[in-house]
């Protein structure tokens, strides 16, 4: 009897040392916040979400986009390429398309996603090897990031003329 009263009480002893140990803890990091929020840095500091993501992009997105990817004075009345080029526009032969402006960046977005798609299609079609983590879930996400990338570059540089068609189309119609 005397043994597990001793246990009992060597428990409870623990345990109170236990939450005691926490609960200067938990004070101490409370402490630390209140220091932090009197700071004179702390509330002269204001961020809002407008300064710290950019339209359309979630912060800590590292992906390139089509933001500010066309910014020179003379591709504001830049000539079709590509398939718009060849007439598949609806005015390809007169019409002149203003790579700066937002329609153009989500026409550049949605001949991305097309690509993208393409893409998808031929890489279900290379053989994996186990050399970089097999089929980890993080080896897929990094193997998904950078074939969005491939997508974007491939839009950038290709000169597919998707975009083309479509600000040609949409711009019509505004």
């Amino acid at each position: 009897m005397k043994i597990s009263s001793v246990n009992s009480s060597l428990l409870n002893g623990t345990e109170t040392m236990q939450k005691a140990r926490e609960a200067g803890e938990g004070a101490s990091f409370s402490d630390l916040v209140k220091r932090i929020r009197s700071s004179a840095s702390f509330q002269s500091a204001s961020v809002a979400s407008e300064k710290v993501v950019e339209d359309g992009r979630l912060n800590g997105d590292f992906a390139s986009g089509f933001a500010n990817t066309f910014t020179n004075e003379s591709d504001k009345k830049a000539l079709p390429v590509g398939a718009a080029a060849n007439g598949a526009g609806v005015h390809a032969k007169s019409e002149t398309i203003d790579r700066t402006s937002k329609l153009y960046e989500k026409s550049l977005e949605l001949e991305s996603y097309i690509v993208k798609i393409m893409v998808s299609s031929m890489r279900s079609t290379v053989t994996k090897t186990s050399l970089f983590g097999g089929d980890s879930f993080a080896s897929q996400m990094y193997e998904d990031m950078m074939y969005d990338e491939y997508a974007t570059q491939l839009t950038k540089n290709a000169g597919f003329g998707l975009a083309d068609q479509v600000y040609l189309q949409l711009n019509v119609q505004a």
